[in-house]
């Protein structure tokens, strides 16, 4: 039994119908796009006692900490419970609530509230500020994006494509795995830095051309869950974006493997006119598309040509 029992609150109201706010706090797949420090959340295991979930976070631009949680979600009760299966030193114990209360029609309050045990001679205070510093930062991005939610809908731009490939997933997937090597068989890209100092953990700097002969340089961290997932968050980005997020998929079937890219843009508004004098967002929607999509089928159409050309074809 901890003798050192803490518990921090945390509070934000966002006009929005609690449902609403609910939904997007349970939505651990969109946190990526919306919140700066999260890179990616899967549900590993789901039954009757909740969701085993993992969550992997920057803690600085060349660091991620990973963590697993058990979720039950309880929508009759407005809330919903995380329970971490490690907790972070020094505590023995650390669970986390999403409590939400209707004050009016579209007007909700959300309470983050931590239960921390521990011992008794543990010092808990670097911890408490962390947490109290993370939850204020979570809450500020939950009531930020749900008053930009209908704006929102009009500025995220998310995609697939996919390409039969016909050649061994785990060919496909080291192509486009090997990021260092990309200079030298990617055209668009210029130049690439790349460093992964924790096994499947990348942040690299790449350069790359854009159609008009412009550069850009913009800096990314990867998680790679081989050889069926590529996970990726710009964390420096074009001047045009607020966010940006995808992955490269790879899925086994009969015949060879589908892999696919997948995009998700935030514009920012107030970047439009890098487009030129008038452009809209419809204009910018059809600009990222055409130009994101491009590259992502010419990685995928080199990374099909390495698994064809290794399988013999």
């Amino acid at each position: 039994m901890s003798d050192n029992q803490q518990e921090i609150d945390s509070r934000v109201i966002v006009d929005v119908a609690r449902e609403t706010a609910f939904d997007l706090v349970a939505d651990v797949g969109r946190w990526p796009q919306f919140h700066p420090s999260a890179v990616h959340a899967e549900v590993l295991h789901s039954n009757d006692k909740g969701d085993l979930i993992q969550y992997w976070a920057l803690v600085s631009d060349s660091a991620v900490r990973t963590w697993r949680a058990v979720r039950r979600v309880d929508r009759p009760g407005h809330r919903i419970t995380l329970t971490h299966l490690d907790a972070e030193s020094p505590a023995s114990g650390i669970r986390a609530e999403w409590v939400f209360t209707e004050l009016a029609p579209h007007r909700t309050e959300v309470v983050l509230r931590h239960h921390i045990d521990a011992q008794a001679e543990a010092d808990l205070g670097p911890l408490l500020e962390q947490i109290t510093k993370d939850s204020g930062e979570q809450l500020d991005t939950l009531r930020d994006t749900a008053a930009r939610l209908t704006e929102l809908d009009e500025l995220v731009v998310s995609f697939t494509d996919p390409l039969f490939v016909a050649g061994a997933v785990e060919d496909a997937y080291d192509y486009l795995y090997r990021a260092d090597l990309w200079p030298e068989r990617i055209p668009h890209v210029v130049g690439l830095t790349l460093t992964e100092e924790v096994p499947d953990v990348q942040f690299f700097d790449m350069e790359t051309k854009g159609p008009d002969g412009s550069t850009h340089t913009v800096r990314s961290v990867r998680i790679c869950l081989p050889p069926k997932l590529i996970v990726y968050k710009q964390i420096s980005l074009p001047a045009m974006l607020d966010a940006h997020t995808g992955h490269w998929k790879f899925t086994e079937v009969p015949e060879g493997v589908i892999a696919e890219a997948r995009h998700t843009s935030t514009i920012k508004p107030s970047a439009l006119s890098l487009l030129g004098a008038g452009t809209t967002i419809g204009h910018a929607r059809r600009y990222l598309r055409r130009l994101l999509s491009g590259n992502s089928m010419s990685n995928l159409t080199l990374a099909k040509a390495f698994a064809e050309g290794r399988a013999g074809f």
